[in-house]
């Protein structure tokens, strides 16, 4: 399983890397979004982004749709190996109702935008998929400090298990279970399953 890279520092500058095979628009999308407070990184080689990506994690990415032998949207699943929590945003000069419903539903799409991109459109979608990223990492965060079985206890928790049924399922007595279901609420910070299923998502 390919290690998370690790978020950027919470009080820097968003970072974002813009990617698209035509190195000069890349580099003026990556030169507006400095213009607006981002970090901003332009890549014209998907191979390059994601070879450098391990050492050089993002709040965000801006790839276009078509890139020569490579397609966006190819690129955008391997990049979720690298980073389930990293907001991908399309871009395309080719725009397709097709290809917006693929990359919101199957790619996890923060947006779709025709080009020429609209300045305002991109800063609002980024801030909010920079919004989103940063609340999927803390939860994950969350999720990590719990044990191999206080993550069994939380799994069989969202799935709507009760006690007894967990205990049956786990091999554990019921105070055990009420134990492991305390501390998940307490690692978690929650304090109903309701906000644990939210967590899982």
């Amino acid at each position: 399983m390919a290690q998370r890279p690790a978020p950027p520092e919470p009080a820097a500058p968003a970072t974002v890397h813009v990617l698209d095979d035509d190195a000069d628009l890349a580099a003026s999308v990556a030169r507006m979004l400095a213009r607006h407070g981002f970090v901003a990184r332009a890549f014209d080689d998907p191979a390059a982004l994601l070879a450098a990506y391990p050492d050089a994690a993002a709040h965000a990415v801006v790839t276009d749709v078509m890139m020569g032998d490579w397609h966006g949207f190819g690129f955008a699943e391997q990049l979720r190996t690298l980073d389930r929590h990293v907001a991908i945003l399309f871009m395309t000069a080719w725009p397709s109702a097709a290809h917006a419903v693929d990359a919101v539903r199957r790619h996890g799409g923060i947006d779709y935008l025709d080009k020429p991109i609209d300045e305002d459109r991109l800063c609002a979608s980024l801030r909010e998929g920079i919004a989103w990223s940063s609340a999927a990492r803390a939860a994950a965060a969350r999720l990590g400090d719990l044990s191999p079985r206080e993550r069994q206890v939380f799994d069989l928790m969202v799935q709507g298990h009760g006690n007894k049924a967990m205990a049956t399922l786990l091999g554990l007595s019921p105070k055990t279970i009420e134990d492991h279901r305390a501390a998940v609420f307490l690692k978690t910070r929650t304090q109903s399953v309701a906000q644990l299923i939210a967590l899982s998502r």
